[in-house]
């Protein structure tokens, strides 16, 4: 399967989706390595999602450095020598910060964020997740990660239509916007090998799966 040119590839979206699952499963496959988000990590997380207004800018800042920290390690590499595979993409980090930060907040994220992110690479390919907000509500909830029990649907649907609304106009890389909501790549090797397939087969700089199609 010609995929030589995909040396780093992202995969993205909205919490819930499966991106970090996907992420591993084509990490395996391509004999690859992975660059995992690290939300555990976060100190200011739960106390988010328990109260935004007050825990949302130490959470953004947080996520932003570790990122940045993560992706700085990644250019110094050769990625020629290896695959690899991301669960995050840098360039989505203001999409979080655009809902949950104040005016004067989001000023001071947003200098921030423009020192620090020339230092990420470009990635060849970003697959793009998508699913309902019901459907990411459902699967957050079997998820039951202690971090995560504070989300509320309302701010799944912001999510959901802000990560649409960041890729309709993202052009710095090709994108293959993906349904996932029939894709089970946690447990069926079939819809990775569909997956694979399509990637393989990509012509153009923004394409679209949608399983049963």
């Amino acid at each position: 399967m010609p995929l030589s040119k995909y040396r780093y590839i992202v995969v993205e979206g909205p919490i819930g989706v499966g991106k970090t699952t996907l992420t591993r499963q084509l990490a395996e496959r391509l004999e690859a390595e992975t660059l995992l988000e690290r939300p555990e990590q976060n100190p200011f997380l739960a106390r988010f999602y328990q109260d935004s207004a007050r825990w949302a800018l130490p959470t953004q800042l947080f996520f932003l450095f570790q990122r940045a920290n993560q992706l700085r390690e990644l250019a110094q590499l050769d990625l020629f020598s290896r695959i690899t595979v991301s669960d995050f993409l840098l360039e989505k980090d203001p999409l979080f910060a655009r809902i949950t930060l104040t005016s004067d907040e989001l000023h001071l994220y947003q200098q921030i964020y423009d020192t620090l992110k020339p230092q990420a690479p470009r990635p060849d390919l970003v697959i793009y997740l998508q699913a309902a907000p019901e459907v990411l509500s459902e699967r957050v909830r079997r998820r039951s990660e202690e971090f995560e029990r504070g989300i509320s649907a309302e701010y799944l649907i912001t999510l959901a239509e802000s990560y649409s609304r960041f890729f309709y106009h993202y052009n710095s890389s090709p994108v293959l916007i993906v349904n996932s909501e029939r894709l089970n790549f946690a447990k069926e090797e079939r819809d990775i090998d569909l997956l694979l397939e399509r990637v393989a087969a990509m012509r153009g700089g923004r394409e679209f799966f949608n399983f049963g199609d």
